[in-house]
């Protein structure tokens, strides 16, 4: 599903080059469950931006189901990250005066989809989630495990190849974060969504099926939990 290849990366400021990923390479296969861990610094965030195509890297490739994304020019880039990617918000970026139901649609206006299938597909994945009876509500009405979960039904709306979340459960308590990492392993179960998840914790990269982990902008680790994941 995802496959990074000696991927490197750089910014240039004035005259100066301050590498920040070496070389970076490892595979994600469809279904997976996979946490991406580091800490500050280590490049994680940078590493996101350019899996999903927000970010052009200086070398190496990023293929997400077949298609390498690399190349791309940024109309075709922004299709493709409109169809086949979802992303999940550390802040959540519900729009406020959007209802629920509303901000699940969204992404589905973009696509051209008919009025009424989008609030069936809505509805459908907020039940999943475990908001059916809030759909009509506002961001401002829900708390804030409760705003991850419609979160996280906008990144399924579209059925993308694979979702991206970034550091998911950074704003929650620690019941709520258990919560939220309980529905992502039951998405991850029932639906076979492929995810990426990215973490500064340990705690969240443990109930994943696999870690990935970075320091100072090289792969350190790549490797399944012996059982004690999920």
């Amino acid at each position: 599903m995802l496959a990074v290849e000696q991927l490197s990366h750089s910014f240039t400021n004035g005259g100066e080059t301050t590498p920040v990923l070496h070389h970076i390479d490892f595979k994600v296969d469809k279904g997976e469950m996979v946490a991406l861990l580091g800490s500050s610094g280590s490049g994680k965030s940078t590493l996101l931006n350019l899996m999903a195509g927000l970010m052009k890297p200086t070398s190496g490739r990023i293929v997400i189901g077949g298609c390498g994304i690399e190349t791309m020019n940024e109309n075709r880039l922004a299709e493709f990250r409109r169809s086949q990617i979802g992303f999940i918000f550390q802040s959540y970026e519900l729009i406020p005066h959007l209802t629920v139901r509303e901000n699940v649609e969204l992404p589905l206006v973009f696509q051209g989809m008919k009025a009424k299938l989008r609030r069936e597909k809505a509805t459908s994945l907020l039940d999943k989630v475990g908001l059916g009876g809030k759909t009509e509500m506002f961001p401002s009405q829900l708390s804030g495990g409760q705003q991850q979960r419609v979160s996280i039904a906008r990144s399924l709306v579209t059925e993308p190849a694979i979702v991206f979340a970034d550091e998911p459960t950074g704003n929650l308590d620690t019941k709520t974060e258990k919560e939220i990492i309980d529905l992502l392993i039951e998405l991850n179960r029932t639906l076979r969504i492929t995810f990426v998840i990215v973490t500064h914790e340990l705690e969240v990269a443990k109930r994943t099926q696999r870690v990935i982990q970075l320091r100072d902008g090289r792969l350190v680790e790549d490797a399944a939990w012996a059982g004690e994941a999920q």
